[in-house]
């Protein structure tokens, strides 16, 4: 065992060249996964470090008890609480200050008269609180609020907006308030809460708008006297309090808010960076074992000849397993070192792009540091696995012949097996689609094609590169051919080559049909449910923004040029004892703009007491009109609403829609997501929309879009989505372009005296240098292919997947343009990869390449 570990070093130190590729396999692997696991633990240090310091100097917060939870949502509504506790509360033994918290969205104007934040993080706005240990923020410069239209911004919102002491701007709240910013603040030391935004208000202005009406507040905070203790200030404050409010502890309080960030960001982002480590691993998995099977098959005769001399299978298997490890602990220990440099890179790179990255040191637990080396060797040695175990095989007599580095894998019980395996996940597939709805037997069914693909590859890899090599023997002639021939040489080496990048482009399909599909689905959604000429909406995403006025669509209903105009607000209840998100909306006017399908009943009655629901609602909950439905506000009251119309559609409208006179007594912070437009006959699209820019200006200057721009604004986020996609899979196609390098590197050594030869018989430089370039295309090619036919395969599944999983009508689209991109880069990663080979190749002495064994 000694000798064979010897042997399998000493081989290591001669041949380091093979094993480049699979180094930098496992390294780029490991160091995705450890990067991933390095900025999660941060992430969620720094968020419990910065709730933490928000609730530093609070011992104790009084709110309302009940809590409404619409489905998707992971932060529920809680009705506001009277600020006239205050006053019971101070009285209350222990309690050394209380103040009102008022909390609302307010959206700051730039110097520039841009909008600060919104794309993400919220955009807060609330009272200054004067005690300074109730108050997360600290005053930096200027001073505190004290007369109507002064505010304290944070520093970091101030520096975005290039905003200073003395300088006046607009506060969205969403109607827009003008300020003077008098003061600016910083949170634990930094120049705010990452990257959410803060005004600070007076009291009474914060009241005036962000309230229902004076006299309420979020919550109210709680300080204790010396020696007190939460949980015992908690026990005190129970008593005082009204039915429906309740006390928590500031520890509490801190880490719900961590919880809400945890569930609703921090899970949801580093799943999906996990996800992508574990296709960044998948694919070096292909690459490694490719190279560790060309490098054993290379080896056979040097293999029987150990075993002639003696050397046992366990011998041989453990020499190959031994350079598998001794590569996967050198990568897999520069792959973590390398991971916790992205991990930095990234926590400078977020905040400049607007991505809430608390501040705060990198945070590197125990699982961050054992986990990813861990993967990255078992990944290399179970990729060696095999090619090792048939190393051990290697018969002695095999040292007295001539061996061919590898035969035609597309055996007649691999194209049975594939075949199989190819039935059975188109069957398994169609039921979790067209059946039963079922996204994990979609998703057992993707599992199962792409298992298929990877039987069948050597199979199909033989007619595949005679079909794509045609045109090339026809344009370039002997090169052409050459390279041809040399792709089909071996069909498992060929399908386990392109295997890798198969995958990586497997999955930028898959992403580019979804992502197609859904902004296919915005558009139709707006074009078959908007019946309006045009919306006004505000451009963010995320918690940010401040929402549009409600005062803002009666406003523009009054011009001459505006037949309809309807404003779409939001509420919260629980409907027979189910949170469920309302429709705040004039009802009447709804249904001109708006294609609501067939409507049983009227919309124009509903009044303080009806209410409407789509048909989908109704059946679940077996109502129709005249029926009555239960709903419990935030505030506590209930009231019975009568079932006065059912309708079909519920894309833009929501499920059930109420009007303001009756969501008035129940509302917080009012405001719009969105205004349609309708204009009157004659009125051309470009008079209309100057109009209501006019009007919306008075607003806040939200932005006014045709139905057109609408939808493609609404679908702008996809974009985003997919550009992410894209620069993570990245990592995915550059291991694999490092496997078909390796791959023809390795090939080109086997072939040395081959080479050789062609030099001797005329073959140039330049044509050596083409051909074995053309040979990695068609490679490329090959991969590309199967990968762009099971991404839209899968693409498809997805999305009827979803379209069975919900409510809404989801459209399949194939982006023909995206996907020749994605074809054109694989090729381009071919040719790339084939460069480094090729120019090695045309270095080869020619009398030595003649002249090797």
């Amino acid at each position: 065992m000694n000798a064979a570990l010897r042997l399998s070093l000493s081989s290591l130190r001669g041949h380091k060249r093979r094993f480049a590729g699979t180094f930098f396999a496992v390294f780029l692997g490991v160091a995705f996964l450890a990067g991933t696991l390095v900025m999660g633990d941060t992430l969620r240090a720094g968020f419990d470090t910065m709730f933490g310091d928000a609730a530093k100097g609070t011992d104790a917060v009084v709110r309302s008890a009940g809590v409404i939870t619409a489905p998707g949502e992971s932060q529920g509504v809680r009705a506001p609480v009277g600020t006239d506790l205050v006053r019971r509360i101070e009285h209350v033994p222990g309690v050394a200050a209380a103040a009102p918290d008022i909390q609302g969205a307010g959206q700051l104007i730039g110097s520039d008269h841009q909008p600060i934040g919104g794309q993400g993080p919220p955009t807060l706005a609330g009272n200054w609180i004067d005690d300074p240990k109730l108050n997360a923020h600290r005053l930096a410069e200027g001073r505190a609020p004290a007369r109507s239209g002064e505010v304290v911004v944070n520093r970091g919102a101030a520096k975005k907006g290039h905003l200073r002491i003395g300088d006046r701007t607009v506060l969205r709240t969403p109607d827009p308030v003008p300020v003077t910013v008098v003061g600016l603040a910083t949170f634990g030391g930094e120049d705010g809460m990452a990257q959410v935004t803060f005004t600070g208000m007076t009291q009474a202005d914060a009241e005036k708008y962000l309230t229902a009406k004076p006299g309420e507040a979020a919550s109210i905070r709680v300080r204790a006297g010396p020696g007190v203790g939460q949980e015992e200030l908690v026990s005190a404050l129970t008593p005082v309090l009204p039915e429906g409010v309740e006390a928590i502890t500031g520890q509490e309080s801190a880490q719900e808010n961590t919880d809400m960030i945890s569930s609703r960001f921090l899970t949801l982002f580093t799943t999906l960076l996990l996800v992508f480590s574990g296709i960044a691993l998948l694919v070096a998995t292909f690459s490694i074992h490719n190279t560790f099977a060309i490098v054993v098959a290379q080896r056979t005769r040097e293999n029987a000849l150990l075993r002639a001399l003696g050397a046992s299978r366990r011998q041989v298997t453990a020499s190959t397993l031994a350079e598998a490890s001794a590569v996967a602990v050198a990568a897999s220990a520069a792959g973590l070192a390398g991971g916790i440099g992205i991990a930095a890179g990234l926590q400078a790179l977020f905040p400049a792009i607007g991505f809430p990255f608390p501040d705060g040191s990198l945070v590197i637990s125990g699982l961050s540091m054992l986990l990813p080396p861990a993967v990255g060797v078992v990944v290399c040695l179970g990729s060696a696995l095999l090619p090792a175990a048939r190393a051990g095989r290697t018969a002695p007599l095999a040292a007295l012949r001539e061996t061919a580095v590898d035969e035609s894998g597309a055996s007649r019980a691999r194209a049975t097996a594939g075949g199989a395996l190819a039935v059975l996940a188109v069957t398994v597939t169609l039921t979790g689609v067209l059946l039963t709805a079922s996204l994990w037997l979609a998703g057992l069914g993707a599992v199962l094609a792409l298992a298929a693909f990877v039987v069948l590859g050597p199979v199909a890899s033989s007619a595949a590169v005679r079909v794509l090599g045609a045109p090339l023997a026809r344009l370039r002639g002997v090169t052409g051919g050459l390279a041809r021939r040399n792709a089909l040489r071996s069909p498992r080496r060929t399908a386990a080559t392109a295997g890798a990048l198969m995958i990586g482009v497997a999955v930028v399909s898959l992403f580019t049909v979804f992502g197609a599909s859904l902004k296919a689905t915005m558009d139709q959604t707006v074009s078959r449910s908007f019946a309006g000429d045009v919306a006004v909406s505000t451009p963010s995403f995320g918690a940010g923004g401040s929402g549009l006025s409600p005062r803002l669509a009666p406003a523009l209903a009054r011009q001459p040029a505006v037949e309809y105009a309807v404003g779409l607000g939001k509420g919260v209840a629980e409907v027979d004892g189910e949170g469920r998100a309302l429709t705040v909306t004039d009802p009447v006017t709804l249904g001109k703009v708006f294609d609501l399908g067939h409507v049983q009943g009227s919309l124009r009655g509903l009044g303080t007491d009806g209410i409407a629901i789509t048909r989908a609602e109704a059946d679940e909950r077996h109502l129709t009109t005249g029926d009555t439905a239960r709903l419990t506000f935030t505030d506590g009251q209930r009231a019975d609403f009568t079932v006065r119309a059912v309708y079909g559609r519920s894309e833009l409208a929501g499920d059930y829609v109420i009007s303001r006179a009756a969501w008035a007594p129940h509302r917080t912070q009012d405001a719009d997501t969105l205004v349609a437009v309708s204009f009157k006959d004659g009125v051309s699209t470009a008079d209309g929309k100057a109009a209501v820019r006019k009007v919306a200006e008075r607003y806040g200057s939200p932005e006014v879009q045709t139905r057109d721009e609408y939808a493609r604004s609404s679908a702008s986020g996809i974009d985003m989505m997919l550009t992410l996609v894209y620069a993570l899979l990245a990592l995915a196609v550059l291991i694999a372009l490092l496997g078909i390098a390796n791959t023809l590197t390795l090939a080109i050594h086997e072939r040395t005296r081959e080479l050789g030869l062609l030099r001797a018989v005329g073959q140039t430089r330049a044509q050596l240098r083409a051909m074995v370039r053309w040979e990695s295309v068609l490679v490329a090619a090959f991969g590309t292919a199967g990968g762009l036919a099971l991404g839209a395969f899968l693409g498809w599944v997805l999305v009827e997947a979803s379209d069975g999983a919900s409510d809404s009508a989801f459209a399949f689209a194939i982006p023909p343009l995206r996907l020749a991109v994605v074809a054109l880069v694989g090729l381009a990663a071919g040719a790339l990869a084939g460069l480094r080979p090729a120019r090695r190749a045309a270095r080869l002495d020619v009398l030595r390449a003649i002249a090797t064994e």
